[in-house]
């Protein structure tokens, strides 16, 4: 059986109730598996994922066919354990936005969006930023020209000592798209850098998820020489010295498909990730029926993007 089709045997052995909004984000799968089949993972394009600090909200991305509008949503749990069926964020939904995160405390939530800062019509992307005031999240703040050009800057990732890491092609960057860091100094981000060869090569290297300690980088890179697919999921560790080892492939967790879009739980127990792959047949052994192909349009494993979740414990022991 193709390693990405999840059987319905698996998922009666997972903790997820499908297609209902109680589910609980502990115990997470030794083996990638969908989230929330139905409710987070469903027949539309998911990606992204932020969990806050207090694991009761959860924030990601959906969009429409070939991603022409992207948006984000949220789910609440409520004291009894039950998800609100996801919605689209207070700040979200007249223009592209995507790729949310928290800061480490929960009080800020970035993302990457073609907003206007003046105007109506949208522009490139750049990256964003609300701050949260009880429930309410304030007006969207661009983060400024030092971290913000003419370019397309894209899902970001925030430290606790307030270092930026972000996606984006730039002339002095190392490859056709890189990671690169704008560090925090005296309340300042300062000049973005490409991360080195550790991390970025000469081919498409994004969508990088940080350690808020900065103790490992989990992205996702294509054209690189192990690629397997049509993007796969790295992971590189520091050494004693501060600097990046040498990245590895997630060889056990990635597909022929993209994955990509890493999330490691406030915690550091469940790495989450967005794949598109798919549980399609090319042939039938008799007539298919309008209902058939209907329905398989219709279900998760349809070639769009899912939220996918494993136990960050067997990442972290599979490389060492």
């Amino acid at each position: 059986m193709n390693k990405y089709i999840i059987s319905l045997t698996m998922l009666t052995l997972s903790n997820l109730v499908i297609g209902q909004s109680k589910f609980e984000l502990k115990n997470p799968p030794a083996n990638a598996m969908l989230l929330g089949e139905g409710f987070i993972s469903t027949s539309i394009n998911e990606r992204d994922f932020a969990l806050s600090p207090d694991g009761t909200e959860i924030y990601n991305t959906i969009s429409t066919p070939l991603s022409t509008f992207q948006t984000i949503v949220f789910s609440k749990k409520d004291k009894h354990g039950d998800w609100s069926k996801p919605e689209v964020v207070s700040f979200a939904g007249k223009y592209s936005d995507l790729e949310p995160t928290f800061s480490a405390d929960g009080k800020k939530l970035y993302f990457a969006s073609n907003r206007p800062i003046e105007g109506s019509t949208p522009k490139d992307f750049d990256i964003w930023m609300v701050e949260r005031t009880g429930n309410t999240w304030s007006e969207p703040n661009n983060l400024g020209t030092t971290v913000n050009t003419e370019a397309d800057e894209f899902y970001p990732s925030i430290t606790k000592s307030g270092n930026l890491y972000f996606t984006a092609q730039y002339k002095y960057g190392v490859g056709r798209e890189d990671i690169f860091l704008a560090s925090m100094k005296n309340g300042q981000f300062e000049k973005p850098l490409a991360l080195d060869t550790a991390i970025n090569s000469k081919g498409f290297e994004f969508n990088a998820f940080v350690d808020p300690d900065e103790k490992f980088i989990l992205f996702t890179g294509y054209g690189r020489k192990d690629d397997t697919g049509r993007g796969d999921l790295y992971i590189s560790l520091k050494d004693t010295e501060g600097k990046w080892l040498p990245s590895k492939n997630l060889t056990f967790l990635n597909s022929d498909r993209l994955d990509y879009c890493p999330y490691v739980s406030p915690d550091k127990k469940i790495l989450f990730f967005t794949s598109e792959r798919a549980a399609l047949p090319v042939s039938f052994e008799t007539k298919a029926s309008y209902n058939q192909i209907n329905n398989m349009n219709q279900s998760p494993l349809n070639g769009t993007g899912n939220i996918y979740w494993v136990s960050f414990d067997k990442v972290l022991s599979a490389i060492r």
